[in-house]
């Protein structure tokens, strides 16, 4: 299939990328990916390994659009799930959407001053 990365044609077929990418260790992935066999790989590693050139020449979304339209299952990071919203009571609630800390225990009543009222030096 002819695909256009870094403004270069280039003739690529599923069997050739899978060939290009035997015994490639993959790189850490910190972006978008590629799942080529078994491996994930990251997206800019399959662009330098079957086109030749540096990373910088070409971008990510290429290198994606060329690896699905061979077929392959192309992913882009996945932030972590926001952790489950703990149960806040109403109050909490509408603290929290005034964008306000929320509302602190009152404060203890001052002590009483001690007065030497009634004493005799």
């Amino acid at each position: 299939m002819r695909c256009v990365i870094a403004r270069f044609p280039f003739d690529l077929t599923k069997n050739g990328v899978l060939d290009s990418m035997k015994g490639v260790k993959p790189e850490a992935i910190t972006g978008e990916s590629v799942l080529i066999g078994r491996r994930q790989y990251p997206v800019k590693q399959v662009g330098e390994i079957i086109t030749r050139q540096d990373r910088r020449d070409f971008t990510g979304a290429e290198v994606t659009r060329a690896m699905t339209r061979l077929g392959f299952t192309c992913r882009s990071l996945q932030e972590p799930a926001p952790a489950a919203p703990s149960t806040l009571t109403p109050l909490q609630n509408a603290s929290a959407m005034l964008g306000e800390a929320e509302p602190s225990a009152p404060a203890p009543a001052p002590a009483p001053a001690s007065t030497d009222a009634g004493v005799t030096r």
